[in-house]
């Protein structure tokens, strides 16, 4: 293989090959490492590359290769981490000036067992301020570029991981989901992304572990590799009180066989959302495509209840409650949608935040119930393709199918639901609108039940491969 080859051949792969003693760790590395340092000065895929700390972690692997030793099944395959985790003696920036320089001392938990299983720590991936958004621009430097268009956002918060892996960055990257914010660019930059159920990867530490709705996940070039990262991310830790106790499932088995007798729904705006039609008719395709593994597919709208102002006042509550002190600190350094967040948190009460709270439990009441019949739940993954990448207090599309989308919020129909009722969702590239950027189809699925989520992906991908289109060489 050549080392553009080596860029894109899916980790399973690459795993196979390490075994076999047909690649080495450190040509996986230097092929990796060399491309990053071609294309991320236009991609601003990466905040830190750790070059150095790579060489270093390949060279270890491939002491281990040759002694016939793996630490995990990623041992030797490069990753990237997120920048709203901790990396011990790495630069973490949060995406904010406050933290521009910021080198913490510990590990998040997901990070410490990623850098502790053998992989080669390649850096840390853009992401707005505080992953507040799900546009990948922050004030320390240019805004992350998505590589099916340059122009064009990459979607967030793990914009710069979704950039990175659709690229040929890395072919592991670590995302973390608290409105959609794996699932956005994965669908935007084409590639896999999982939200697993929440607590199934710990996140420590955390400004608020009873708020409920962050999720971390991978991001991965293919379904296999996904399955690989989340199973050497997941499992408890105590520094998480949610995170989900007992043994870690199986997800590369899990993604064998077909989906024979199982009840699955399309719905192509959960009732409320707004889509573009060339992007729904494209997702409404794939969906359909499910009846060939073995599933009845029905068409129908939930019908769950109105949950987006309470959303809202949870989404900004929770903003404002982190980023507050900051804004009356240096003002200058807040983004102005960021800024709208916090005044609008300003006015609301205590009673209204807790009456937000409450219809997030009525809404999640709504969904078990709609589910007890239902197996995978099917819609568009974002009802647009990648809009400007370019930041500001209008940013983003303001009308999508002649609907307005006056906040980030309303061009998210299909997201932020799942992060208020925490059950598994992933995304699968399902085609290109005619503009040429990527269209992802949303899986939903049962609560705790990531495997059929899983498999489902990985019939699709089987029918309709994706990961053997780069985006450029």
């Amino acid at each position: 293989m050549d080392a553009t080859d080596l860029c894109f051949t899916p980790a399973t792969e690459l795993r196979r090959s390490i075994d076999a003693k047909e690649v080495s760790p450190v040509e996986i590395a230097d092929a990796v490492l060399a491309r990053i340092e071609r294309l991320n000065p236009t991609l601003n895929a990466f905040l830190t590359v750790t070059a150095d700390i790579a060489r270093d972690d390949a060279r270890t692997a491939e002491d281990r290769q040759r002694r016939g030793e793996k630490l995990s099944p990623i041992d030797g395959i490069p990753f990237s981490i997120k920048d709203l985790e901790p990396t011990a003696g790495v630069r973490t920036t949060f995406g904010s000036k406050w933290f521009e320089n910021n080198v913490p001392t510990i590990d998040g938990v997901a990070a410490g067992r990623l850098r502790r299983s053998g992989a080669i720590f390649l850096g840390k991936t853009n992401t707005p301020h505080n992953g507040y958004k799900d546009m990948c621009d922050n004030f320390l430097g240019e805004p992350c570029q998505n590589p099916w268009k340059l122009g064009r956002t990459s979607g967030a918060s793990s914009g710069g991981a979704g950039s990175a892996v659709a690229a040929g960055l890395g072919p592991l990257g670590h995302g973390s989901d608290g409105a959609g914010s794996v699932r956005i660019p994965a669908a935007l930059c084409g590639i896999f992304g999982m939200k697993p159920q929440f607590g199934r990867v710990p996140y420590a530490p955390a400004a608020d572990y009873w708020g409920g709705r962050s999720h971390i996940g991978p991001m991965t070039r293919t379904v296999r590799d996904g399955a690989m990262l989340l199973g050497a991310m997941a499992g408890p830790d105590p520094r998480d009180p949610l995170s989900i106790a007992g043994p870690v499932p199986d997800y590369l088995a899990a993604c064998e066989g077909d989906l024979t007798g199982l009840r699955v729904v399309w719905s192509s705006d959960l009732g409320t959302g707004p889509c573009d039609p060339e992007v729904r008719e494209i997702a409404r395709r794939a969906a359909m495509r499910f009846k060939d593994f073995g599933a009845t597919v029905e068409e129908r709208d939930p019908r769950w209840p109105d949950i987006f102002e309470a959303h809202k006042t949870l989404y900004e509550t929770g903003v404002a409650a982190r980023k507050e002190d900051h804004a009356r600190e240096h003002p200058e350094w807040i983004e102005a949608t960021m800024m709208q967040m916090i005044e609008n948190a300003r006015t609301v009460t205590g009673i209204q935040l807790a009456q937000a709270a409450l219809a997030r439990t009525q809404y999640y009441n709504a969904v078990l119930e709609w589910f007890a019949d239902v197996d995978l739940l099917l819609t568009p993954q974002m009802p647009v393709g990648a809009w400007s990448a370019e930041p500001g207090p209008e940013e983003g599309p303001r009308e999508i199918d002649g609907q307005p989308t006056p906040t980030l919020f309303h061009r998210l129909p299909f997201t932020w639901p799942f992060n208020l009722t925490n059950q598994p969702a992933a995304t699968v590239p399902c085609g290109f609108t005619s503009e040429g950027l990527p269209v992802g189809l949303q899986i939903v699925g049962k609560w705790h039940d990531e495997a059929t989520v899983f498999r489902a992906s990985a019939c699709f991908e089987a029918a309709a491969p994706w990961a053997q289109h780069p985006p450029f060489d």
